[in-house]
């Protein structure tokens, strides 16, 4: 399964700084734009296997935003 969302990355000092708007909680950071999109993936990853997981469980453990 492929998924696109939108990610918004700022610098801070020697940083990257990103968060996805769409996913609650996504966030990443890194030395460089790359390693900071990368870990925002990560992210954003484990986010949605929980959510799944959750779903498929019956929901009992999903946390409303």
């Amino acid at each position: 399964m492929h998924n696109e969302f939108m990610a918004i990355i700022e610098r801070y000092e020697e940083w990257f700084i990103a968060y996805c708007p769409e996913i609650p909680g996504a966030n990443g950071q890194g030395r460089t734009i790359e390693e900071c999109k990368q870990n925002l993936a990560e992210a954003i990853a484990l986010i949605l296997e929980n959510r799944r997981e959750d779903a498929l469980q019956g929901g009992h453990n999903l946390i409303c935003y």
